[in-house]
């Protein structure tokens, strides 16, 4: 994907449903590539439900349907022919809650390279890992220990092994849903730092209950309110002139 090119996702026209209940309705953004895009909007409000359906996350809950496109690179990853496994190593996830396989902080870097038929020597594996490690501003705590179980680390630094892990596969696109809400402040200032960083090389869509955060590291945001878009803008634009009165209401914090 060039760095040119204006759109990486387009999602036209989406409606989910969970059953007979419309959980989003007639959603309809565009999202730049090596951005970041911010989703924000009270508990409730299809933030996540709309998140998961850029990779298709949603497909593992009963009763969850998805009317509408979403393109990613120009093609309709709801098409009956993709390959759900690519897709999902295009369009990585990184969830609320850490959760790093109960492995050796190596083995799971090396999950996905591994899983994915990669076919790495030992070496290249071994620089992959480090690579990947050092994205994620976790190298330096942990090259030492590299053989030690995943969960004995921090909630902080287990978080950024996930993020780790995401990237060993090669994304083009990393959806955060609320990365560091589990996490104190330190932490948290760790992980925003580390997506500032990775939308050089990566396309960032992110779910935050903080809208504070959501200034601090977003390009764009999005304003979800009752399973509707209520607006998109440049984040700049949305804190400091939005366009529609329940923006201005909600971000002053007399909503929501």
């Amino acid at each position: 994907m060039s760095n040119i090119d204006p759109i990486i996702i387009s999602i036209k026209n989406l409606n989910v449903y969970y059953g007979q209940a419309l959980a989003l309705r007639d959603i309809n953004m565009s999202i730049t590539p090596h951005q970041v895009t911010a989703l924000i909007g009270p508990s409730g409000c299809g933030k996540s439900t709309f998140l998961r359906c850029i990779n298709r996350m949603n497909d593992t809950i009963p009763g969850a349907r998805v009317e509408g496109q979403v393109l990613f690179e120009g093609d309709d990853i709801y098409d009956p022919e993709t390959d759900l496994a690519h897709l999902r190593q295009q369009i990585g996830m990184v969830f609320q809650k850490p959760n790093p396989f109960p492995q050796s902080i190596y083995n799971n870097v090396a999950f996905g390279p591994r899983v994915t038929g990669m076919n790495l020597s030992k070496l290249a594996l071994n620089d992959l890992v480090e690579q990947c490690l050092r994205q994620a501003a976790l190298w330096e705590d942990v090259k030492d220990m590299l053989n030690a179980e995943a969960m004995s680390l921090s909630l902080g630094q287990q978080q950024r092994l996930c993020i780790a892990r995401v990237l060993a596969v090669y994304p083009e696109v990393i959806l955060m849903d609320e990365p560091a809400s589990a996490l104190d402040p330190i932490d948290t200032d760790h992980i925003e730092e580390l997506i500032t960083d990775l939308k050089k090389d990566y396309t960032i869509v992110i779910v935050t209950h903080n809208m504070q955060q959501a200034a601090r590291v977003s390009d764009y945001t999005g304003l979800f309110w009752l399973g509707e878009l209520v607006e998109f803008s440049p984040t700049t634009q949305m804190f400091t002139n939005p366009k529609q009165k329940i923006s201005e209401d909600y971000i002053s914090g007399r909503m929501g």
